[in-house]
């Protein structure tokens, strides 16, 4: 049992670096399984699919980085506060993985639904919940600051949807100039997107 949950847990980690610096479409099981050291025939095994995988990908890299959301998103600090610095965490991790392999990988979520969201409904549905769930923990600091004062802004929905557009856009900017200042601006963007009070 521990070892056939290995090859797994090996499939998942191949498929989710080679998924974040390549792309689904350009990748076949038999690469995936080259890269994750073991036999063809352990891919299907664990997934029926290639799209399996990358479902079982998305749902990793989420769990981690919903964690990541909650912690900075739900802490002590003023609302915005924690706005900025989520801002400067994903700038700072965007930072660290071109330290490691050279180029901007980007957002791992953008970039399949820049590739996938017309090949399969799987994914273009798991991914479409994903980015509504990141609106939702925006929203909620939003609202926070709104009443507060803190921001002028009514619709906090809608502010919050544009929030986390701009910062997939800027990070998308990021990558394809590989480039981590290109989010920069952000935290003065959002400040003006939400009608925020003078600092």
């Amino acid at each position: 049992m521990g070892r056939t949950s290995d090859a797994g847990e090996k499939i998942l980690a191949a498929g989710r670096s080679l998924f974040e610096a390549r792309g689904y479409s350009a990748l076949g099981v038999a690469e995936i399984c080259r890269a994750a050291g073991v036999p063809k025939g352990s891919f299907y095994y664990f997934y029926e699919s290639k799209e399996a995988l990358a479902l079982a990908v998305v749902d990793e890299h989420w769990a981690e980085q919903r964690r990541e959301w909650a912690r900075v998103l739900g802490g002590d600090a003023e609302p915005l506060e924690r706005l900025r610095r989520l801002f400067e965490e994903t700038e700072a991790g965007l930072s660290a993985g071109q330290q490691g392999c050279g180029t901007v990988l980007g957002c791992l979520f953008g970039n399949l639904s820049l590739e996938m969201s017309n090949q399969t409904e799987a994914v273009r549905i798991r991914l479409r919940e994903i980015f509504d769930a990141q609106v939702e923990m925006v929203d909620t600091v939003v609202t926070e600051a709104r009443d507060r004062g803190d921001v002028t802004v009514t619709d906090t929905r809608e502010a919050a949807r544009s929030v986390v557009a701009q910062l997939e856009g800027q990070v998308m900017f990021a990558k394809l100039y590989n480039n981590t200042a290109r989010l920069s601006p952000l935290w003065a963007n959002c400040r003006a997107l939400l009608g925020a009070s003078a600092a």
